[in-house]
């Protein structure tokens, strides 16, 4: 067998023929982290802050959440449906535009009081959507919502 092939059971490869192969599967394995995953009912939205599912718990009430499903002090990210539903105080729920003011990429987390893009480390309040953070210089913009018992739907 030359040095140039690799003995692999009864059939024998080339070297650079198995280094292509174990290449274009690592770039599969790549590729297929990159795919779109618009739809919360496959959780794909990142998991916000005090533990609460990014999917929210309104069922199929054409609500956006349920109260319980956003922490005091923290949020839930609901990129599908366009919104980060924060609640700073018990019972106070804010609305804001998923998207950062700084380059346009999704919001990534609510921890620690902040709305978090991770793509350049912008960081925005949970109160009021200003930049606490930059490089963002724009607050995110404010979605109105409106609260009816425990559903939370846009206004």
């Amino acid at each position: 067998m030359s040095d140039e092939q690799v003995q692999t059971g009864p059939a024998t490869q080339t070297r650079r023929a198995l280094l292509a192969g174990a290449g274009a599967l690592g770039a599969a394995v790549v590729l297929s982290a990159c795919g779109d995953d618009s739809d919360d009912s496959a959780g794909g939205d990142p998991a916000p802050s005090g533990g609460a599912a990014a999917t929210g718990g309104a069922g199929d009430s054409g609500a956006l959440a349920s109260t319980a499903d956003v922490p005091v002090g923290g949020g839930l990210i609901l990129a599908a449906k366009g919104v980060v539903i924060t609640q700073p105080e018990a019972g106070t729920f804010k609305g804001f535009d998923p998207i950062c003011t700084h380059q346009g990429c999704p919001v990534s987390n609510v921890d620690g009081g902040t709305i978090n893009c991770t793509c350049h480390m912008s960081k925005f309040s949970i109160t009021d959507g200003s930049v606490t953070s930059g490089p963002a210089t724009t607050p995110l913009a404010a979605k109105e919502l409106k609260v009816d018992g425990d559903q939370i739907t846009l206004a």
